[in-house]
């Protein structure tokens, strides 16, 4: 059952014929115990987190208790749907994963109730842990039957998109990402909630961490084509950063087409996201591919003022992955888009090894060439766009739809001892009625590595759709950076793919 939210119950009442103030009285006492009306703002909450700044961190108060329940325990303690919030927020318990609790607020006409922990708010199967507190929220669907937002852990949150599953997930804020024993993990220690509509909710949080603090306003609205969120964080800086990331996103990917031998699962691919697709200040088009790679690695694309950035899922085919459970053809697309000037600065993604589903290795994130000092203010507003649609794939530019990377030399033959070949498709009406005598060429250059041989070729039977080979030999171990796009006379057919080619 959803809780309808304070207005619409007095509305009801007074339908059956009951005074205003009977209707407002059994409204009050219909919905869950919450604290006293206390003014909220906007305005108010930034001034918080800069009083807040001026004084000594100090790190979250954790619940030792709640390291006992595990991934399995903490799914047996539900919040009772009788206890739903604002028309649709239901809160998570403490467990092993997400310890520390968080401050809940429900937002009403300028004014802010706080939501009191009692275990009374959950349910909990006999014999299993009992709730400990509160970790964060969820916004469920219409019917009540599903979440499409999540907030809970440090600053994390992600929606499930246009198809109803969750994957990637977004970050309030990186703090030294890829420095070793360096990163930080800022967290949002309070929420302040506001239902705007009848999907969509306007979230204000504080975040708190030993060199920055922050208020954030994320506007949140779920429709046909998933979730648009407009994120503006304004942030005061404790001391000095070195490595600042806006807009974070963190994702998984084991395994794919590309690096089959990568994975010991009998699934063809298991990843949540499979590339970064950057859009420049200067209107150009970037695919960088995601790997597995043998060590960390750490990338950066300089840029002035992006106008787009963000992981994706570009296949989005079942029998790709053959998973009835995780469906990973259906995760979700996340594509930054800032607003504003953000001058110069890169897009950095860092990734590390991992063999399981469950390690999420990929983090992207822009990173201002400033780097913020302690005393500093800094505001950055963008729009997060979480759906199914690739948002980069235009008519006018085809785009790669698949990698590969095997051994280099004539198929049949001995290898080419040192090198990989690399092999990407490309897909896309700007490539249509083009064949080998139309002069169509592969631009590739690389770095760290020797370009051995190439063609490019359309593939026999498939409408649109080209190919490129290279043989690429690494300096020592590499990764070579293979930088490689489609054109005809100087014209420019493809977007432009950045590929890092590893020896096995």
């Amino acid at each position: 059952m959803m809780q309808a939210n304070r207005r619409e119950l007095i509305a009801a009442f007074t339908i059956l014929g009951l005074s205003p103030a009977m209707a407002t009285r059994l409204a009050a006492q219909t919905r869950a115990a919450l604290g006293s009306a206390q003014p909220f703002s906007w305005t108010a909450l930034q001034t918080r987190a800069e009083q807040l700044a001026r004084q000594p961190y100090k790190p979250q108060a954790k619940v030792e208790a709640a390291a006992a329940i595990d991934y399995d325990a903490v799914g047996t303690i539900r919040y009772r749907d009788d206890q739903t919030l604002a028309g649709g927020i239901r809160l998570f318990p403490l467990g092993r994963s997400a310890p520390n609790p968080v401050g809940i607020h429900i937002v009403e006409n300028g004014e802010a109730r706080s939501v009191p922990f009692s275990p009374s708010l959950f349910t909990a199967e006999a014999g299993h842990a009992p709730p400990l507190g509160i970790a964060g929220f969820r916004a469920m669907t219409a019917d009540g039957k599903s979440d499409w937002l999540a907030f809970q852990g440090a600053s994390y949150f992600r929606t499930a998109g246009a198809q109803d599953q969750y994957g990637l997930s977004a970050r309030g804020i990186a703090i030294d990402t890829g420095i070793d024993g360096r990163e930080e993990f800022p967290a949002f220690t309070d929420f302040w909630i506001e239902r705007t509509g009848a999907q969509a909710y306007t979230v204000y949080a504080l975040l708190d961490g030993p060199s920055v603090t922050g208020a954030y306003r994320i506007e949140s609205a779920k429709g046909a084509n998933g979730v648009e969120q407009r994120v503006s964080a304004i942030l005061f800086f404790r001391r000095d950063v070195e490595r600042l990331g806006i807009a974070p996103a963190t994702s998984m990917f084991w395994y794919g087409e590309g690096n089959r031998a990568a994975g010991s699962d009998w699934r063809p691919e298991i990843h949540d996201s499979d590339g970064l697709a950057l859009l420049t200040g200067a209107g150009e088009r970037l695919w960088r591919p995601l790997v597995n790679p043998p060590r960390p690695t750490l990338d950066s694309f300089a840029d002035t003022n992006p106008r787009g950035f963000g992981l994706l899922q570009r296949d989005r085919a079942f029998d790709h992955y053959q998973d009835d459970g995780a469906f990973y053809d259906r995760r979700a697309n996340l594509w930054v888009q800032p607003e504003g000037n953000w001058g110069r600065g890169q897009v950095m993604l860092y990734a590390f090894p991992t063999a399981s589903e469950t390690v999420d290795n990929i983090v992207a994130f822009w990173n201002p060439a400033d780097a913020p000092k302690a005393g500093q203010k800094r505001q950055f507003d963008y729009r997060l766009s979480w759906g199914s649609t690739d948002p980069t794939v235009v008519p006018a530019v085809a785009h790669a739809v698949d990698q590969w990377t095997g051994a280099a030399g004539r198929p049949g033959a001995e290898p080419t001892p040192g090198a990989r070949k690399l092999v990407v498709d490309f897909v896309g009406p700007a490539l249509a009625g083009l064949d080998r005598q139309s002069g169509v060429t592969a631009d590739i250059s690389v770095t760290r590595g020797k370009l051995l041989t190439q063609a490019a070729y359309p593939v026999v039977g498939q409408s649109n759709r080209w190919r490129v080979t290279a043989d690429i030999a690494p300096e020592g171990q590499g990764p070579a950076d293979v930088r490689l796009f489609l054109k005809r006379g100087t014209k420019a057919l493809t977007e432009t793919v950045l590929a890092p080619v590893f020896l096995p």
